[in-house]
Order: C-alpha cells, then structure tokens, then sequence
C-alpha cells in the first residue's frame, strides 16, 4: 500500500509530491500527458511576495528563499511597473502602499519603457523586488526529488475511480488500481470533481478564465530588461517573454473545469486596454491561449484534511498564486501529515484550513 497518493501534476501537486515523500512512499498522478498541462503551464510566472490576501502573502513571502536559493535558485531579475491615468491619484496611493511600490517620474518610467503613453498614464510606480520564475525547471525539480525519494511521477493518468477502504483509498487511473493510506486532492480546477468522486463534500471552487496574447517586441525594442506592467486596475498586464511580450485581459471569467482556450472578444478588449496606455500599435498576435485560475468562496487557499475524512487532503484553490505559494504550501501540508508545528502563524493556518467552511 502506498503511504501518500497525490492526484494533480501541477506545481500543488507536485511540490506536495515532493515533501511528502520524504514522510513515505507517494505516488503522483496527472492525468495529461505533460506535468503542469493546465493551470501550471500557463502561468505569468512572477515571483511578487506582496501580492494577494494576507493568507497568500505570508505563503509567498515564506516561499522566497527556497525561491532564490534551492537548487541554485529558481529566480532571475523582472521588476514590476504600476501604470495609472492622470485622474487617478488616490488609487495610485492607495496600490503603491498595497505593493509597497515607489512612485517614479514619468521621464524615469519612459526611460524603462519607452512605449508608454504621457498622454493617458499620469502616474509610474516601480518596485524592483519582483522576479521570473523557471516555473518548469521547478516543477520538474520536485518531481524529481519525488522519484529520487523512492516514488513515482506518472502522466496519462486520468482518475476515474476512488473507493474508500477501511486502511485508506483505492484510486483507479490508467487500468490500474492503487491502494493508499491517504489521498491529496491537488487537481486545480476538477478538485470539486475529485471530491464527488470520494464521496467527499464539495467546497465550491469556482474555475476563473484568464486569457493571454504573445505579441511581437513593440517598436521592435529590445524588450528583455521590461519590467512587467500593471495596471493598478488589473484591467490588463503586459510582461516580456523570450524576446515577444505577453498582454493578458486580466479578466475573471467563471468556467466550468475544461481545457480552456480565449476568447476571441475578451482578447481584443483587454488588448484595447493596453493600447490605450502605449504608443505602439498591436499589429498581430504571435500566439494566444487561456489558462483557469480557480479559487474557493473566501479566495484563500485551501491546505488540510476535509473535515468529513482526516485521510483526504485539500491542495486547492491556489488562483493566481500557485508557484508564488509552492514551497512554503508544500511544507505547510507536510507538516500537517507529520504533526510538526507549522512555520505559518496561526491567523495564516486557520485562514487556508478546510474547517473554515464547516
């Protein structure tokens, strides 16, 4: 019998993989056929440890050494850029002292990115603490630390069957049955579905789509030292990538949990946004594709055993926020399983525990 079976091969479920298997045998199944296919894949892959709810800012900002140091480090210089209009002073304030970003002039923003529009952005901040990720380096590092542990990482592994046993769960994926001790839930945006399937209650996760475009470098700029750009609406982001830049719509779109892809609507809209703030003209799209950032009722995450079974494990809800939150999340549920005293503070554990919603 397995001691740990993970469902999901994305960052949650891997990570999870990874810090469970040095607590005993795990096994981590993704039912595509590439680990972090969905959600994981299509990340904006920024490191910003000021960024969402109180409960996901203490997981990231104790996340960031593992970050820059694991493994030699997963991080590499970014930058983040808050952009507003000219008659927006006091939300300017008000989201400088949210991200604890320093207000520039607009002659020193121009200098960083020179496409910005004068005419429509009234006020630049910057706050340089903001880092790429090598999101696929990472996810494939706790996959290996998995296998190195003794488990396995296996892909093609939809999961279409879970029976709970006296010693635990036998879960049937790929023909075949495995038995395990305990069962973590790390599926993104089917973990509702994976519930049912357990007989475990649903908590209500709610799938959002964000849409994404690869344009071609503005101007034909050499755009590799851009910071990322916000909006301090979120209306709309733009970030360099391998030599194209990525704009996304921002938006918040509830699906159902599918392979999601963009639309066609939603994209030029949000692209509308961004041009409105720049001077260079969106004159083709290189590429583009959507990705489900799914959140429970609160948006917090959600890291525990279900309240109606102690032996099956919630890894969900991370949002926007998974590879943010990896490392310290990871640990967290590690810890839970071993009955070690959490690194979090209590406010944070009983923000991301499974009990708030009994």
């Amino acid at each position: 019998m397995i001691d740990f079976l993970v469902i999901g091969g994305g960052i949650a479920g891997t990570s999870a993989g990874a810090r469970l298997s040095e607590l005993g045998e795990t096994v981590v199944l993704e039912r595509e056929s590439a680990l972090g296919y969905h959600a994981s894949g299509r990340t904006a892959a920024l490191f910003e440890s000021n960024y969402g709810l109180p409960s996901t800012i203490a997981l990231s900002k104790a996340s960031a050494e593992y970050h820059a140091t694991a493994h030699g480090g997963f991080l590499s210089p970014r930058g983040l850029m808050f952009t507003a209009r000219p008659d927006e002073a006091d939300a300017f304030a008000q989201a400088c002292k949210h991200f604890h970003a320093d207000p520039i002039p607009i002659e020193q923003a121009l200098q960083m990115v020179p496409i910005l529009n004068p005419e429509t952005v009234g006020y630049v901040a910057y706050h340089e603490a903001a880092y790429d990720i090598d999101t696929d380096r990472q996810i494939q590092t706790f996959a290996r630390t998995v296998r190195e542990n003794g488990g396995a990482v296996l892909t093609g592994q939809e999961v279409t069957a879970i029976t709970r046993t006296q010693t635990g769960w036998d879960v049937t994926s790929g023909g075949e049955t495995r038995s395990a001790r305990m069962l973590f839930n790390a599926a993104g945006a089917w973990v509702d579905q994976i519930a049912r399937l357990a007989g475990v209650a649903p908590l209500g996760f709610t799938p959002l789509r964000r849409s994404m475009a690869r344009i071609p470098a503005p101007g034909g700029h050499d755009i590799s030292t851009w910071p990322m750009i916000l909006d301090i609406h979120e209306n709309w982001y733009a970030k360099p990538d391998a030599g194209s830049l990525l704009v996304s719509p921002a938006e918040e779109d509830p699906m159902e949990p599918f392979d999601a892809w963009p639309d066609d609507m939603v994209l030029a809209e949000g692209l509308a946004r961004y041009q409105e703030h720049v001077t260079e003209e969106v004159t083709r799209l290189e590429a583009s594709w959507a990705g489900l950032r799914t959140f429970s009722p609160d948006r917090n995450l959600v890291l525990g055993p279900a309240t109606d079974d102690p032996a099956f494990f919630w890894i969900a809800g991370q949002g926007g926020y998974g590879f943010q939150t990896a490392p310290a999340a990871s640990l967290h549920v590690a810890d839970l399983v071993a009955g070690r005293p959490s690194e979090l503070d209590a406010g944070t554990c009983a923000a991301l525990t499974p009990k708030r919603f009994a």
